[in-house]
């Protein structure tokens, strides 16, 4: 089973091209929805995050904008917060994986925007790396509910340059030219990973 990588920085169009490479077959696990069910009503977070972050949970889900107030620009709340959703992030990963393996999946992908961040890169047969030019990523990043330019510019130095991800992707997919040039770039690269021999996936692996 290969396992490809997709990521991509803020506002890059990564969540479009996870649904191109559902619609090539490719079955996606998204770590951003995963912390998010995490964080949700009952969640397995709810509770750690309510000890570590009081007020922030309401009706038992954690209110993700309260959240949000309390680690955004703050570092060390920020490494609070991914000490708890972090584990149960890589365990609902390696789930999605060892369920693949039994269903002989020939390639699957992660979604994980800080990929390149996390100093995972050695985990995958190959990382796709999705771009757009710098100004299309701001119009799209400001139109998000709540997004402000000093917020943008604080999660982008969070953030590996683009122009450094590109450089250390496999695959580069642009997402600014339209909805086909991008799903034929996907399928291009899905071929040429399927041609490679796979040497990432082993029964109780770990990603970040």
């Amino acid at each position: 089973m290969r396992i490809l990588g997709l990521t991509g920085s803020i506002g890059m169009g990564k969540t479009t091209a996870a649904r191109l490479l559902r619609r090539l077959g490719v079955p996606v696990h998204d770590a951003d929805a995963a912390v998010h069910r995490a964080l949700g009503k009952g969640g397995a977070a709810v509770t750690a995050v309510a000890r570590e972050f009081p007020g922030v949970v309401d009706a038992g889900a954690v209110d993700r904008r309260k959240l949000g107030a309390r680690v955004f620009g703050d570092g060390a709340a920020l490494r609070r917060l991914e000490r708890i959703v972090h584990p149960l992030a890589r365990a609902s990963s390696d789930r999605f994986l060892a369920a693949a393996a039994r269903r002989r999946a020939r390639i699957v992908a992660l979604d994980i925007p800080l990929l390149l961040e996390g100093g995972s890169r050695r985990a995958f047969d190959a990382v796709v790396v999705v771009s757009a030019a710098k100004l299309l990523q701001r119009q799209r990043v400001l139109r998000r509910p709540g997004m402000t330019p000093v917020k943008f510019a604080q999660i982008l130095a969070r953030q590996m340059p683009d122009a450094q991800k590109r450089r250390r992707a496999d695959f580069v997919v642009p997402s600014g030219l339209g909805y086909r040039p991008s799903l034929r770039r996907l399928a291009r690269a899905v071929r040429q990973i399927l041609r490679r021999p796979a040497r990432a996936w082993r029964p109780g692996r770990i990603v970040i």
